[in-house]
């Protein structure tokens, strides 16, 4: 058996009745949809055309959101439903973000991921699921499309039907009949102020927490009032020639915040840590009989403690967090990353215990330290690729970004720390080594974010988020703060300056984690639905 959709846009009348279905059936909290209807108007007045688009889970052949998933939480059924087990979530949001069609949520009260499920305790007893039982159009077709008989299976062998993204290489199982571009493709029709809904567009992280907050303290009209306030549009006798939403639900806001971009800073400094003291080794075999190395061991493991500790709380099941190691996904790079920090933080500890009384076996330690150290910096780079949903993470100089990152982070932090604490890491060999590492680091470090940037994209999504970047809400924090103050004028510095080495060393680490911060959150503003 292989279930799926279709949504035939020849019926369908915007009436909602499988959202409300849908809510009813499984109980889904107010602000978080599982199945939701958009509405797009086209045309320019006399002539003009109202479309109505049923977005839903597409139940993917090759879901991505399975392959994320950290703890198996979603998987894939024989008979081709994604569905989810809520107990084993932990509130990740990386589903989320792997989704390219914007179908999972955060349930506000479970605090773990929710989706269309087919209404899998139906369909195992012989039932449709609840949108196709209220459909008063019989717009909504379910069945199995590996049974010749079935409606869905000859519906699709005589009608030309289309799908959301099928670039993305899911095989998604939700079609449209008559499916509209303006409608099926978020960008054609992107979202604006003047809608119902807008008032969302803020950045609100959970809509659903909003609205619940809203409902608990006001009166339901008022609570609909101030969640409407702004969508208002004036009326106008010309409905614009270009597509534009008239009626969506709730955008989710940035999934992953702050904590994120921090975490990815505070691993490459973990990573740096270590790495440039056991670089310079070989350079400076004297400079590992001081101190340096093993205070660069103990700042490695505080910071990569501090790693774990952002990764929790970016959870919103933060309870749960040991289920990546205990319950582990293995395609998943979250779980992967998990292993790779445990397994860092480990040998950093044998090092640290075998430097002095076992120096032969201290030096295996030491190598296999430095290749998870490498690991621990680049494995985001993988974890954001399998977020298919956001196209800028695709690219394939990010592992290169995430590379020179331990460089210039370990650098940067050294040689800030090398003056309150000189007897301990302050010799002028150090700080040399430290200087013409992070020179390099910002070289390298500019020419990938260039690369990344000004050289073509793949796709539009990938080509919106660089505009984003360079020319949209981003660019005074990604031209002043991340490449003037964080790269030029370090560079410029350390060059043609006598200051001391900390000055341009702390605004390259500012720099850097304003570049990790952008990179995180640009993406997440293109609409994906």
């Amino acid at each position: 058996m292989n279930f799926g959709f279709i949504i035939d846009n020849r019926k369908c009348i915007g009436c909602h009745a499988c959202t409300v279905a849908c809510k009813s059936e499984h109980d889904v909290p107010i602000g978080v949809n599982r199945t939701w209807v958009k509405y797009i108007e086209k045309g320019q007045y006399p002539n003009t055309r109202r479309l109505f688009s049923v977005m839903r889970c597409n139940h993917c052949e090759d879901a991505p959101c399975v392959d994320i998933c950290p703890t198996q939480a979603l998987y894939t059924r024989e008979d081709g439903i994604v569905d989810f087990d809520n107990r084993r979530c932990i509130g990740c949001k990386g589903c989320m973000q792997a989704c390219p069609y914007d179908a999972l949520y955060i349930d506000p009260e479970t605090h773990t991921a929710a989706k269309c499920n087919y209404c899998s305790h139906r369909t195992d007893i012989g039932l449709e699921p609840a949108c196709v039982n209220v459909c008063p159009e019989h717009a909504i077709i379910s069945g199995d499309m590996d049974n010749p008989n079935s409606e869905i299976a000859q519906l699709l062998a005589t009608e030309q039907v289309t799908a959301r993204k099928v670039e993305k290489g899911t095989k998604p199982k939700l079609f449209y009949i008559e499916g509209d571009d303006a409608a099926l493709n978020p960008t054609s029709a992107p979202a604006s102020e003047s809608y119902l809904w807008n008032s969302q567009q803020g950045g609100v992280g959970h809509f659903a927490k909003y609205a619940e907050s809203l409902l608990a303290s006001r009166n339901p009209i008022e609570m609909v009032k101030q969640l409407d306030q702004k969508s208002t549009v004036e009326s106008t006798p010309i409905v614009p020639k270009e597509p534009r939403r008239v009626y969506d639900a709730p955008n989710k806001g940035l999934l992953w915040g702050w904590e994120v971009s921090a975490y990815v800073l505070t691993k490459a400094i973990s990573a740096g840590m270590f790495l440039l003291p056991f670089i310079a080794g070989f350079f400076y075999p004297g400079l590992l009989e001081g101190p340096i190395f093993t205070f660069g061991i103990g700042l490695s493991l505080i910071f990569l403690v501090i790693t774990g500790g952002l990764l929790v709380k970016d959870l919103d099941k933060p309870s749960r967090f040991a289920y990546v190691l205990l319950r582990p996904q293995w395609s998943s790079w979250l779980t992967r990353g998990g292993y790779i920090i445990t397994v860092f933080g480990g040998l950093l500890l044998a090092v640290l215990l075998t430097f002095r009384s076992a120096p032969d076996i201290s030096r295996i330690f030491q190598w296999s330290a430095a290749i998870f150290a490498i690991l621990t910096a680049v494995y985001t780079a993988f974890l954001f690729a399998q977020a298919k949903g956001r196209d800028f993470w695709q690219s394939p100089a990010l592992p290169l970004h995430m590379l020179v990152h331990p460089f210039l982070a370990g650098a940067a932090l050294f040689l800030i720390i090398s003056y309150p604490l000189a007897i301990l890491v302050g010799s002028s060999l150090w700080r040399g080594f430290l200087a013409d590492a992070l020179l390099v680091s910002l070289v390298v470090n500019l020419v990938i974010l260039a690369a990344e940037l000004f050289t073509s994209h793949p796709t539009k999504d990938a080509a919106l988020t660089a505009k984003y970047i360079i020319s949209g809400p981003f660019r005074n924090a990604f031209w002043v703060v991340a490449v003037i103050v964080g790269n030029l004028l370090p560079l410029g510095l350390l060059l043609f300056s006598a200051l001391p080495l900390w000055i341009p060393a702390a605004m390259a680490l500012i720099g850097l984690y304003v570049t990790e911060n952008i990179w995180v959150k640009a993406p997440q503003l293109v609409p994906l639905s």
